[in-house]
């Protein structure tokens, strides 16, 4: 059976691991121990893990985070969540095929009691906002417990290659997210006052102050006289024909399986969103080997950072704006995906649809807080925080800064007068999570002499490295010290230290020392398992990836400061000099439509709405018409978010339904909240688990 697993990448590690055996519908297979069911089923090529009882569509994966119940198998008889669930020796894991038949239970489970434990603070999450507070929380001794329903603590940040933006000071840009991650771990799970809880799911925050936690597989009840929610957020969906396809998920659940477990879940990927999530996703494609089709932004530019889409754009990846898709296209699996031209209504235009051959489309369309935490919390009556995308969706530097200060208003809590929150801290974090500005034009010396870096930077974003790395001091923020447009003016000796730390990779070194007429062009390179040495010739391209030319290289390496960051050589005329950002690694024949045409209609009522119980739009928008604006009655009639996920995808999609249909938003009368976050067995409640 093909293995899938990821043999070389340019920044991450690929360690040998220990191999155990598991069966998968009898069928005798491979996978590494303690990782996922599903990440094993995916280094095994096997993408679709069931189908569905009600229409026998396929089921695979969409979040990879536990939020949703796609990934359903049956592990030893037992129904389980694949991505959330390790593969243990000679298990025996089997499809789902139509309504799973529950195991025989000889006896009722011994009641036993259930442990119950207090603290002055529970942290729920582990990301980058509850590791930063919890840091607050450990200098001022203040007893807390951690949770997160991981193996690994880090959140997305594990799942970063790149390096990040932000304040080098305030949230270590110019490092690897991954890095940040696990130095941000070592020191909380090193501490004193703070106990961390790895693979423990908070359940849910009840009315009597207490808190109902899975902590491997046991239930404990925990009392916090403080609760700071850092759950973090869960990844929208979309409505277009065929998105029930195996093949269709998250940007999240594609850089857990590449990123944290070094699996290639594609040949052909194509993205839908052209935020910083869906750009970012393009990029870490490319360092696994996977070619990505293109990018589809229904806007008419990406609400990403400028630098992200460039150096996209600049290796070969077409952004489409003003786009949007209207069918993934395939029987059970995506074979291709199907995108057209949208007006300023997000109307389609007709005729200009294309379609390209890929294997998994990655929706990439805005996150939603996991806020319930907080709500919760606040009905109980408990005193409550929230920091990272639980509060606020924005970029994970913001996060780091904000989940420090909301670790001090916690500790304010307990010691009033131990310490103030500067006002500049305040300044900062607005800073850190501002959008990115308007797009200007490259600043350039047009020097003909010495040595200097060029800064292709467009965009005022929150990111200051360059600057603040440079030696001789001579790289200024203009206006803003985190977020200016950073400018060159002064001496350099060619240390190239800023065009290794730049996360945009958006800065050059051009040397005319030796030759005025021919200058020595260093540029940052960072996909290096697509080899390039010395006397390859390589197809240069500018900022927005106009082509240049091609030229030979001199020779490429990393150095001591570019933490895995190759700088590749190449003499280019003068005339080009300034120009020269990157060169392209990915062919046009991997980016061309297909002349075929595939039908598509303008009828979206057979788009699905209810992932767990195929509930379609056209079934929702029957009822709306009718007159039901009550989210309750129509999942009494319909089953629209009756299913496993506790309506977390659908209901946003429900509300679009509603908005289209002109009814507003106070006319729409919620979800009654289930009293559970997840699912879990109720033998869990009864023995604790044990």
């Amino acid at each position: 059976m093909t293995n899938n697993r990821i043999k070389a990448h340019p920044i991450l590690d690929v360690p040998q691991k220990e191999t155990i055996s598991f069966y998968w519908d009898k069928s005798k297979l491979v996978a590494q121990k303690d990782e996922m069911i599903s990440s094993a089923l995916f280094a095994n090529n096997i993408k679709i893990f069931g189908h569905h009882h009600k229409d026998g569509s396929a089921q695979g994966i969409f979040c990879a985070n536990g939020q949703c119940a796609q990934c359903t198998v049956i592990a030893n008889g037992i129904p389980v969540k694949a991505c959330m669930t390790a593969v243990q020796e000679n298990m025996i894991v089997q499809s789902v095929k139509g309504l799973p038949k529950l195991p025989d239970v000889d006896e009722s489970p011994e009641i036993r009691n259930i442990e119950h434990i207090a603290t002055d603070v529970l942290i729920i999450g582990g990301g980058p906002a509850g590791l930063s507070a919890s840091i607050q929380l450990e200098e001022h001794k203040i007893n807390t417990i951690l949770v997160d329903d991981k193996n690994e603590l880090g959140g997305k940040l594990v799942l970063q290659t790149h390096k990040f933006f932000g304040s080098q000071k305030d949230s270590h840009a110019g490092m690897r997210g991954m890095d940040i991650g696990r130095m941000l771990a070592q020191k909380v799970e090193t501490s004193f006052h703070i106990k961390v809880w790895k693979n423990s799911t908070a359940l849910y925050v009840f009315d009597d102050k207490r808190v109902g936690i899975l902590k491997d597989g046991v239930y404990k009840i925990v009392t916090p006289k403080v609760i700071l929610n850092a759950a973090g957020a869960r990844e929208k969906f979309l409505r277009f024909k065929g998105n029930s396809l195996s093949g269709v998920y998250g940007a999240g659940a594609f850089q857990t399986l590449v990123n944290r477990d070094l699996v290639k879940p594609t040949e052909r990927l194509f993205i839908i969103g052209g935020g910083n999530v869906g750009i970012i996703a393009g990029y870490h494609a490319l360092q696994a080997g996977i070619s990505v089709v293109g990018l589809a932004e229904a806007l008419p530019q990406c609400g990403g950072y400028k630098v992200h889409e460039d150096k996209l754009k600049r290796l070969g990846v077409p952004i489409y704006t003003s786009h949007s898709i209207v069918s993934a296209n395939g029987k059970e699996s995506v074979s291709s995906v199907t995108i057209a031209g949208i007006d300023k209504n997000f109307k389609v235009i007709e005729g200009t649809d294309q379609t390209f051959e890929c294997d998994t489309i990655l929706i990439a369309v805005g996150l939603e807080s996991v806020s319930e935490f907080t709500q919760e919390a606040r009905s109980a009556g408990i005193k409550v925080f929230a920091a990272g995308d639980a509060s606020e969706i924005a970029e994970a530097s913001s996060a780091m800064f904000n989940g420090k200060i909301a670790g001090v208003k916690v500790v304010q809590h307990f010691k009033p007068d131990a310490k103030k929150i500067p006002e500049s801290w305040y300044e900062k974090a607005e800073i850190l999570k501002s959008h990115p500005g308007p797009v200007q034009e490259i600043y350039t010396l047009g020097d003909e002499h010495g040595i200097f870096p060029v800064i292709h930077c467009k965009q005022e974003i929150p990111c200051n490295p360059c600057s603040t790395v440079c030696a001789e001091g001579s790289i200024q923020m203009q206006g803003d010290p985190i977020k200016g447009l950073p400018k060159f003016d002064g001496e350099c000796k060619g240390c190239m230290k800023c065009l290794a730390i730049c996360p945009g990779l958006a800065i050059t070194l051009v040397d005319y020392r030796k030759d005025k007429d021919n200058p020595v062009i260093f540029l940052p390179y960072e996909v290096s398992n697509i080899e390039v040495k010395k006397n390859d010739e390589i197809a240069l391209v500018d900022v927005d990836g106009n082509p240049l030319g091609t030229f030979k290289i001199l020779g490429a390496r990393a150095t001591k400061d570019s933490d895995r960051t190759q700088i590749v050589r190449v003499r280019v005329p003068k005339a080009i000099a300034e120009k020269v950002v990157a060169f392209t690694i990915q062919k046009k024949e991997i980016t061309r439509k297909l002349t075929r045409k595939i039908p598509y209609d303008h009828i979206r009522d057979n788009e699905v709405v209810c992932l767990c119980e195929r509930v379609t739009a056209g079934q929702i928008r029957e009822l709306v018409k009718k007159g039901i604006t009550d989210m309750n009655q129509i999942k009494a009639i319909s089953r629209a978010g009756m299913g496993p996920c506790g309506y977390k995808t659908c209901e946003n999609l429900m509300n679009q339904i509603f908005w289209a249909e002109k009814i507003a938003r106070e006319d729409i009368a919620k979800n009654v909240r289930r009293p559970l976050f997840v699912e879990v067995p109720l033998g869990k409640f009864a023995n604790g688990g044990q």
